[in-house]
């Protein structure tokens, strides 16, 4: 979910892009920290049921993604869901996708600082995480950004690092395929779904793609296939690592280990890759929070403009740029996360807002007409479905808390439109 203002948004760039570009891009936003964290929690609810349980994540995906993606074309202006809520749900599902993305986005970054500290300074691990939100906030202050060829060569390092914790518990013949033997356990729908719901933190970044259709070229074709594409790469990415780390670490360790891959290379006689696996991971978290900051704040800005959150929150320091008061805000608020959460819980909770969001998205995409260029039927369905289903699979505290959060955000705006109907008598 992005936003802009002023004259960026008359900006039209030029239609560079190809199917390869646009499949780089969404590649990059997708392959992140999450992979580095996400699979001791899916492990512990799934066991050897790991594989399925990606796959349905994935599948999940595709349905969001695609549903994005028509609706991004019909609706060009910036905003995502929160957009496409409010035009074709009304300005209530509007404001919930837009406060179900900073809820849950919010709670990832609180997840990618611990995940960075859990690799760099386990020993000090949250007040390294407090650091890094502390830093990262404050570059994002002062407008620095990073540039396309650092999130390749960032896309790069962290599949350099993919590939070699494959390589290693796959080569040091330590692997017992028994342990993905799905005969050995169930471990109940709750259990497979809840997996699913975590592990899909880890696709989180496909709409990126759909954000692309004033960049490439022959926008209809090129980003329906840029999404196949990608989550097909990245499926098969994730089910490699998946099986590898299981069928290494078994199902109790990996559960219990706050460093899944570190944790591989050390077991399958790789120590040396130990510090390499450490630095991807610590890089993928620094540059995911590092966007996931920008992007909260931006959202949050761009809501309090439009009367949804406070107006404060909307002021634009006059000489970086940015909505400064927002990012202090959003900061702060990952500070507190990140003292009080660990990273199961800030992945549950993230997750949970997440998929709200998308439901919401898919929910939208139901009532594109015939000659708006609508997806399949099966496929907002299913993501609408999956959607709900999964949030609601999730670990008993991240429903709770995320419910308790969406349904306050709710009450909230209830009560603000009230009041404005009452003034305008």
């Amino acid at each position: 979910m992005t936003t802009s203002s002023g004259s960026h948004a008359q900006a039209k760039p030029a239609r560079v892009l190809g199917t390869a570009d646009a499949v780089a891009i969404g590649a990059a936003a997708m392959i992140g920290a999450g992979v580095f964290a996400v699979f001791a929690p899916a492990a512990d609810a799934a066991g050897a049921w790991l594989p399925v349980a990606v796959v349905i994540a994935g599948v999940v995906a595709y349905c969001n993604a695609t549903s994005s993606a028509r609706l991004a074309a019909r609706h060009p202006q910036s905003g995502g869901t929160y957009v496409y809520g409010r035009e074709r749900l009304g300005e209530l599902w509007g404001y919930l996708a837009g406060w179900a993305f900073i809820v849950g986005k919010t709670a990832s970054c609180a997840a990618m600082a611990l995940t960075f500290a859990a690799y760099a300074l386990p020993e000090w691990q949250r007040p390294a995480a407090v650091a890094a939100v502390v830093v990262l906030t404050a570059v994002n202050y002062v407008g620095l950004r990073s540039s396309a060829w650092l999130t390749r060569g960032l896309l790069a390092a962290v599949l350099a690092v993919l590939v070699a914790v494959v390589l290693a518990a796959l080569g040091s013949g330590m692997a017992e395929p028994a342990h993905l033997a799905i005969s050995r356990e169930w471990p109940g729908f709750f259990g497979l779904l809840g997996a699913a719901g975590m592990l899909f933190f880890a696709f989180a970044g496909y709409a990126r793609i759909a954000t692309l259709g004033g960049e490439v070229r022959n926008p209809e074709t090129t980003i329906p296939r840029a999404v196949t594409l990608t989550l097909a790469g990245v499926l098969v990415l994730y089910l490699a690592v998946g099986a590898s780390v299981l069928m290494l670490l078994g199902r109790q360790d990996l559960a219990g280990s706050t460093a899944p891959l570190a944790d591989t290379v050390q077991i399958a006689g790789w120590p040396q890759l130990v510090p390499m696996v450490a630095a991807g991971a610590a890089l993928a978290s620094l540059g995911a929070l590092l966007s996931l900051v920008l992007g909260v704040s931006r959202t949050a800005s761009a809501m309090a403009a439009d009367g949804h959150l406070p107006r404060y929150f909307a002021g634009i320091h006059h000489r970086f740029g940015v909505p400064h008061r927002a990012e202090v805000a959003m900061g702060a608020v990952v500070v507190l996360l990140v003292l009080s959460l660990d990273v199961r819980g800030a992945i549950g909770f993230s997750a949970f807002g997440v998929l709200v969001y998308y439901a919401i998205a898919n929910a939208s995409a139901l009532l594109l007409g015939p000659d708006e260029n609508r997806p399949p039927l099966l496929v907002p369905v299913v993501g609408l479905a999956g959607c709900v289903v999964l949030a609601f699979s999730l670990p008993l505290g991240s429903v709770v808390a995320g419910a308790a959060v969406i349904a306050a955000g709710a009450a909230v705006w209830l009560v603000r439109r009230g009041l404005a109907q009452r003034r305008a008598r």
